[in-house]
C-alpha cells in the first residue's frame, strides 16, 4: 500500500466517524447533544475535504474539475445515498420491513450504478 493511500485511508476512516457521529449526537433526541452534533458533524465534513485535498497533493494530481456532469454524479450520489437511508428508517424506526427494504434496495442498486457513470463499461 502506497503511503497517500495509507494516509488517506486513516484521514477518512476519522473524518467518516465524526461525520457519523456528529449526525447521531444531532439527530437522536434521547442523547440531548444537537449543537455538540453539528460541530462534529461540520468538522468531519471540514475534515473530509482537507483528506481529499491532501491525497491529490501526495499523489501529484489535479483537482477534479467542476463540469455539469460531475455536479450532476454528485447530486445523484447523494441522492442515491438519501434513497438508502430512507430504507434503513423505515425498517428500524417506522417498522415497514418490506417496503424498508425494497426502497434500501433500490438505493444499493443506485449506488452501484455510480460505478459504470463514473468509469464507464469497457
Amino acid at each position: 500500500m502506497k503511503k497517500s493511500s495509507f494516509v488517506a485511508l486513516i484521514m477518512g476512516t476519522v473524518s467518516g466517524v465524526l461525520f457519523a457521529l456528529g449526525m447521531c449526537m444531532a439527530l437522536l433526541p434521547e442523547w440531548n447533544a444537537f449543537t455538540e452534533g453539528i460541530i462534529f458533524g461540520a468538522i468531519g465534513i471540514v475534515l473530509s475535504i482537507i483528506t481529499a485535498l491532501i491525497w491529490c497533493k501526495m499523489e501529484n494530481k489535479k483537482l477534479p474539475k467542476m463540469s455539469g456532469k460531475n455536479v450532476f454524479r454528485t447530486i445523484y450520489a447523494v441522492v442515491a445515498a438519501l434513497v438508502l437511508g430512507i430504507g434503513m428508517c423505515m425498517c428500524l424506526v417506522w417498522q415497514q420491513i418490506i417496503w424498508g427494504t425494497l426502497v434500501g434496495l433500490l438505493g444499493i442498486i443506485m449506488l452501484i450504478a455510480l460505478i459504470p457513470m463514473i468509469k464507464g463499461i469497457k
